[in-house]
């Protein structure tokens, strides 16, 4: 799969982080799926994946979910370094989200963006008990 646009556009961070924040706040999977197509057309490669339970075990599994779908969704390759990537680009999103969430359940989207060398993780969470939730977005950022 190439990660070569089809035109000349050039995008850096802060596009690239868009993109993985629009990705993280879609409702349903058909719209992730047309988002997917609308960036994979520009060379921008997305992935999302859903997420719930308690936050303060489920951090490792959070980090774990990115990586495995950035591999799947073929935003990343197997290699130490893109995997460490999506992995710091997590913490740092999880991190941003944490003062809020420590104690509590979460639930909601993890949206991936890549372009180059450009990669974002976006965490789209509602964090609470039962239907008194707080929203909470978290964003990390790394190049390879």
């Amino acid at each position: 799969m190439s990660k070569e646009p089809r035109d000349n556009k050039s995008f850096g961070s802060k596009e690239i982080a868009s993109a993985a924040i629009k990705i993280a706040l879609t409702a349903d999977r058909q719209e992730e799926k047309a988002y997917q197509s609308d960036f994979l057309k520009e060379g921008i490669h997305t992935c999302a994946v859903d997420y719930g339970g308690e936050f303060i075990t489920s951090v490792m599994k959070i980090v774990e979910r990115a990586v495995v779908s950035a591999k799947r969704e073929g935003v990343i390759t197997e290699s130490h370094t893109e995997e460490g990537a999506v992995a710091g680009a997590t913490r740092e999103a999880l991190s941003q989200i944490m003062p809020k969430a420590i104690g509590l359940n979460v639930g909601g989207k993890i949206g991936i963006a890549r372009y180059k060398n450009h990669i974002s993780v976006a965490i789209f969470f509602g964090i609470g008990l039962l239907h008194l939730n707080e929203v909470s977005i978290g964003l990390g950022h790394r190049v390879v």
